[in-house]
């Protein structure tokens, strides 16, 4: 690594994946470091920066001791032993900075010589002090899945009308008449565990009323007049508990009863179309109950808004998977047990990693944020501005217009702190038209942003 290279990581400061050290001297200290990082995505620790980001390096010779100590740390201050690598970069005469570089661990959860585990938060670090985040760590390595921890809930809580039906229906076989055959049955499908009670898949699949075992395991509904959260102000909203396929049902037909109806060439007659293809709701819900992080105690939202309507699922996205890869159609299954049931027609399951690129294919303008700190993935799906009537609102997307960018331009030359719903509203555009025309001049290096996005202001060269 060259010097240049070492200032511009620097210059980032500290992150979930950098730590600044000027020295280091207590082995148990550095240990915990360690620990943190292989227990989340990895990172680095330069020794020999200050914690303004001065590079002022180690003599000589303390690099001895201190790689010493880095050994020392690792081999016998971690459980299981990390190997993290070392790289020395001279950025004075006779002055050093030690690049540690440590993996993201194969082999979670680690703990040091005192049994904490510890987990990176931001760009300092905490210790693990609960079951839930526990089990997470373990569910990253896949030694168990959420979806397979048992519950309270005893042979008594089976639905057995929808359990008797789905066995007909795939399995071609009838219910067993017997208590204890019923039991061995469900333990070989994987509904339940060895002493009779059904686990969390049994129970969201099977049981009549899973809200009253696991109430956090909902989706609550919400439809917002504007494009903002209010606190009391809204136009529909709705709670939906029972088993999965039922779940998945009202809430789909909660989305579609709030959107628009389009005329789309149709006769005056004719039943309208949603402005937006049912199948991108499909996927993106299906995607959202079996994919979710079941360790985490929260109910999935689904927010309507004016102009875009979010599906946030608690649980970021699980280990190296990123929106890029889960654009290109990749996918981890964190549920297993979910998703071979789903497959069997439960829910409209199309396939592993394909239902993002599908839902992409039919309407493209998604985004996908993965919230790790906040522990939340959200889906966005932008609506079209147009009025119920099927006619446009008059705004543009932008995609007619060669001279959006330059008009863009002009205005920020002229008002540099504008926000991007007030050049939409200048342009008679639609936001999700500016934000792509912003991307693109960011990109070619025609408009920079200065500060944060409350605060700041554009600056254009």
């Amino acid at each position: 690594m060259k010097k240049s290279e070492l200032k511009a990581i620097v210059a980032k400061g500290e992150d979930s994946r950098l730590q600044l050290k000027r020295d280091i001297r207590n082995v148990d200290a550095l240990a915990a470091e360690m620990v943190a990082f292989a227990n989340s995505d990895g990172g680095r620790i330069l020794i020999g920066v200050t914690d303004a980001g001065e590079l002022v390096g180690v003599a000589l010779s303390d690099v001895g001791r201190i790689n010493q100590l880095i050994s020392n740390a690792a081999s016998q201050h971690v459980r299981s032993p990390i190997s993290p690598l070392t790289e020395n970069v001279a950025v004075e005469k006779g002055r050093i900075v030690i690049v540690v570089t440590v993996p993201k661990g194969m082999d979670k959860p680690y703990f040091d010589r005192n049994g904490v585990i510890w987990l990176k938060s931001g760009s300092d670090k905490r210790r693990v002090n609960s079951k839930e985040e526990l089990r997470r760590l373990f569910q990253m390595s896949d030694q168990f899945h959420a979806d397979e921890l048992p519950t309270r809930a005893g042979l008594e809580k089976l639905d057995k009308l929808r359990f008797r039906d789905f066995l007909k229906e795939f399995y071609n076989r009838d219910m067993p008449g017997e208590k204890k055959e019923l039991r061995k049955l469900l333990q070989n499908m994987n509904l339940a565990v060895d002493d009779g009670r059904l686990n969390l898949a049994g129970v969201l699949l099977f049981t009549e009323r899973p809200e009253w075992i696991k109430p956090q395991f909902v989706v609550k509904a919400i439809c917002y007049p504007g494009n903002e959260i209010h606190v009391s102000d809204y136009v529909d909203t709705e709670d939906f508990g029972g088993p999965l396929q039922k779940v998945f049902n009202d809430s789909l037909g909660f989305v579609l009863r709030n959107l628009h109806k389009i005329q789309a060439g149709r006769g005056v007659n004719a039943p309208g179309v949603p402005e937006i293809p049912p199948l991108v709701f499909e996927e993106l819900l299906v995607n959202a109950l079996i994919h979710r992080d079941y360790l985490v105690s929260a109910a999935i939202r689904l927010f309507i808004f004016d102009n875009r309507i979010e599906i946030v699922s608690p649980g970021h996205l699980p280990d190296n998977l990123t929106v890029e890869k889960i654009r290109a159609g990749n996918s981890i299954i964190r549920n297993p047990i979910l998703v071979s049931y789903i497959a069997k027609g439960l829910l409209p399951y199309r396939g592993l990693g394909s239902g993002i690129k599908r839902a992409l294919e039919a309407w493209p303008e998604i985004d996908f944020t993965d919230n790790r700190d906040g522990c939340l993935f959200t889906a966005t799906v932008h609506r079209a501005a147009v009025r119920p009537s099927g006619k446009s609102s008059g705004k543009s997307s932008g995609k007619s217009s060669g001279k959006t960018e330059e008009n863009i331009i002009a205005l920020l030359r002229e008002l540099p702190a504008a926000t991007i719903p007030e050049l939409a509203d200048k342009l008679d555009v639609t936001t999700r038209a500016v934000e792509k025309q912003i991307s693109k001049l960011k990109k070619s290096g025609r408009l920079h942003r200065v500060g944060p996005a409350r605060g700041g202001h554009w600056e254009v060269p």
